[in-house]
Formats: structure tokens, sequence, C-alpha cells
């Protein structure tokens, strides 16, 4: 028994201990692409966009659409360079909130289909990346190590 708890639970914690810097890489670069474009579409397509918020309901479409579409555009690409990652992780876990309410909503008929949106996707992995930190690739970890060199920085 001491063998299986070595090999699978040890000896794993071992191997994925030296790919931690790897997953909140992972997320960041995912969620950063996909919301740097996405930003930069409706940035471009503003009046188009302004017409979706008003037909989802969203109050101020006129305000509300070039805010969250630079937001959007804004927020994916600090969350690429791993800039104020844990700051930015608020605002586009709100906005993932607004379009699953807004957008998404009257489509839901389950758990399961309400899960199966990849704005609640996008919202976990905000909230994971809020949580967690940036990880030991990104400039929030570069601006902590030279800020507070006598303390190790914690991600």
């Amino acid at each position: 028994m001491n063998f299986v708890i070595t090999v699978f639970y040890d000896w794993s914690r071992t191997v994925a201990g030296w790919f931690s810097w790897a997953a909140p890489l992972a997320a960041r670069l995912v969620v950063g692409w996909v919301f740097l474009w996405t930003g930069w579409g409706k940035l471009q397509a503003l009046p188009r966009m302004v017409e979706n918020f008003r037909g989802w309901g969203i109050p101020f479409p006129e305000i509300t659409t070039p805010f969250v579409s630079g937001m959007e555009f804004v927020g994916g690409l600090l969350l690429l360079v791993g800039l104020l990652t844990r700051f930015v992780s608020v605002p586009m876990m709100i906005v993932m909130l607004v379009a699953i309410l807004s957008a998404k909503w009257g489509q839901v008929d389950s758990l399961e289909t309400l899960l199966g949106f990849e704005e609640v996707s996008y919202f976990v992995m905000f909230a994971w990346l809020g949580i967690a930190g940036p990880g030991p690739v990104s400039l929030d970890h570069l601006v902590l190590r030279a800020f507070r060199p006598a303390r190790p920085a914690s991600d």
C-alpha cells in the first residue's frame, strides 16, 4: 500500500510541482488571447455592438458597450503579459456574469446547460487567476521581486 501512495500521490505531486508555473501561464494566455481579440472586434464594430447590448437589455448601452469592449481588450492584453492579473480578473468576472445573465439566461433549462456556456468556463478561469495569481512567468512576479526584494514574491 505504501508503494501505491508513493507512486500515485507523492510522485505525481512532485512531478506536478515542477510544472506549477505552467497552469497559470496557460490560463492567462488562453483567456488573454480570447479577450484581447473579442474586445478588439467589439471596438471595431461599436454601433452594431451597442444595438446588441440594447437588445440584451443592458442598461446605458452607449456607455457600457465601449467600456466593456475596452475592458475586454485591455484586460486581455494585461492578462497575456501577466500584469495586474488579480485586479483585472474581477471586472472580467463581472463582464462574464453580466453576459450570462443578459444574453444567455433565457437559454438555461438545466444546470448542465448553464455549466456548458463558455462564459462560465471563463468566469471560473478568471476566479482562479484572481485567487491563485499570475504565476512566476508574469510581469506581476517581476514587479513584486523588484519592489519587494526582502521577501519572496507570492504570486
